[in-house]
């Protein structure tokens, strides 16, 4: 997992609970180092300790952890990388982009980031279907970026696991509709 990643999850705690937090949960992470530069790549496991002391420390499950993050994440994301926000005008254009052009662009800009495979099926005016594949199986972080996308669109969606890829499915298919 690259440093980024890393870093947007230390700029939520300690936006979220502050410094003193942040501490505690790298005290308790006996993986972690603390220190993430973003274009470098890190164990995927050390990033899964890190989510399971913050879901410890804040007493709520790890998934919950993890699609806030990807909530989180996105508006970090968009900041530091708008070029890829502004070329879309709607949500369902911008899920379009992921694999096509945004991964491409990540791809050029980092060695091996080990991204999902995503496409995206418009079933209907306001309904898309994500199909999402990663050996991570980070089908959480892929809702929480798309909740956090919608806000920054002005949509608001809901989002429904057709199928999953922890419940033994090859893929996971994520039904997102935009809801007036």
């Amino acid at each position: 997992m690259k440093g980024v990643v890393f870093n947007i999850l230390e700029e939520m705690v300690l936006e979220e609970k502050g410094m003193e937090a942040w501490n505690e949960i790298l005290s308790r992470t006996q993986a972690a180092s603390g220190v993430y530069t973003s274009a470098i790549s890190y164990p995927d496991e050390e990033l899964f300790a890190l989510v399971g002391t913050v879901s410890d420390y804040l007493e709520i499950p790890a998934q919950s952890v993890v699609k806030a993050f990807g909530e989180y994440m996105f508006g970090a994301l968009a900041e530091r990388y708008p070029v890829f926000i502004e070329r879309c005008p709607d949500l369902f254009s911008f899920l379009d982009s992921i694999d096509s052009v945004i991964h491409v662009e990540v791809n050029k800009l980092y060695q091996n980031p080990g991204l999902p495979r995503i496409r995206c099926e418009r079933t209907a005016e306001h309904q898309l279907l994500m199909y999402y594949f990663s050996e991570r199986k980070l089908c959480m972080l892929a809702e929480g970026l798309t909740f956090g996308a919608a806000r920054r669109y002005g949509d608001t969606v809901e989002i429904r696991h057709r199928q999953c890829m922890h419940d033994g499915a090859d893929q996971c298919v994520l039904e997102v509709n935009v809801v007036a």
